[in-house]
């Protein structure tokens, strides 16, 4: 079977779109990140830190002053002293309309302008968003912490649909920043998932004890890995006889899952294999040995200063 040629100008823009995409989807999800943040956590943070600040700082007065220096007259009868006044009408941007606005607003602007400016909200909200996760892990690394966190769970986990959300999304957090890695010991191929259809997975660990001793024989989980994205799949308990061990590297293996069955290792490829495949295999070997070889390069620069540090 011959491989249809594509034109020049599709292959140019297929070719374009697997440079520019992986960036672009990167800086969208990041994008995305922190408009969730921003939306549900930021700006109610600002919200309250300048109501309570406008709350301690306000000097609204329903009576004119007698000196005419220090006070300004808004349209809603209150007078707001004449430094605020004078700080928002210097805004560049604008925001407030003077003529008409009230001085709850003007001193709204005003704590935005000299208190909480944008940059520095962000800043400071980060700053302080991860202390608190720290003080936060510290108290759930306590006896005190962990029960504590266990009793809201257990009232959490009462509470019907919430508790099957709850337990869904603290799963995936779970595998994501846990502690515990997942190790794939092995790359095994496995008839998946039916007879006759060979799927790649990953072996995770020996099956349980009622399982192999139902079957008769030495049973393994095996992690089958979905394309593209190999983050999902399907755990299935095999004999271990049924599956076939592959020479790949863990690397290797999601390459191929990822690539759906593009990229192939060189090791692995067969005599029949397109050019092109032929092309990304050398391509990638030649790439995971210079990595290799920086890495070891690394270490060895890391192991001499540290003996230049000793001496």
């Amino acid at each position: 079977m011959t491989k249809k040629k594509q034109k020049p100008f599709r292959a140019a823009i297929l070719r374009g779109l697997g440079v520019v995409l992986p960036p672009l989807l990167t800086i969208a999800l990041f994008i995305w990140a922190w408009s969730m943040v921003n939306n549900y956590i930021l700006q109610p943070v600002d919200w309250l830190a300048k109501s309570v600040l406008i709350a301690s700082i306000a000097d609204i007065s329903e009576e004119q002053t007698r000196t005419a220096d220090t006070a300004i007259n808004q349209g809603q009868g209150p007078y707001i002293p004449h430094l605020v006044y004078q700080t928002v009408a210097g805004d560049p941007d604008k925001t407030v309309d003077l003529s008409s606005a009230t001085a709850d607003q003007i001193y709204d602007r005003y704590v935005t302008m000299v208190y909480l400016k944008p940059w520095l909200v962000a800043v400071v909200f980060m700053v302080l968003f991860i202390i608190i996760l720290y003080f936060i892990g510290e108290l759930l690394a306590a006896k005190f912490g962990r029960f504590a966190f266990s009793q809201i769970e257990k009232v959490v986990n009462r509470i019907p649909v919430i508790r099957n959300v709850y337990s869904s999304v603290k799963q995936v957090t779970d595998f994501i920043v846990g502690d515990h890695d997942m190790e794939f010991n092995q790359v095994v191929a496995v008839q998946y998932p039916s007879a006759g259809i060979w799927s790649i997975g990953f072996v995770t660990g020996s099956s349980m004890k009622g399982v192999r001793d139902h079957v008769g024989e030495e049973m393994i989980s095996v992690l089958m890995p979905t394309s593209p994205m190999p983050a999902t799949g399907f755990t299935v308990t095999v004999p271990k006889s049924n599956t076939v061990e592959l020479d790949l590297t863990i690397d290797q293996a999601i390459q191929f899952v990822v690539s759906c069955g593009v990229v192939v290792p060189f090791n692995q490829l067969c005599e029949d294999a397109s050019q092109e495949q032929q092309q990304v295999a050398v391509r990638n070997s030649v790439d995971a040995m210079l990595g290799h070889l920086e890495g070891e390069s690394a270490e060895t620069s890391v192991e001499e200063s540290e003996s230049n540090e000793n001496e």
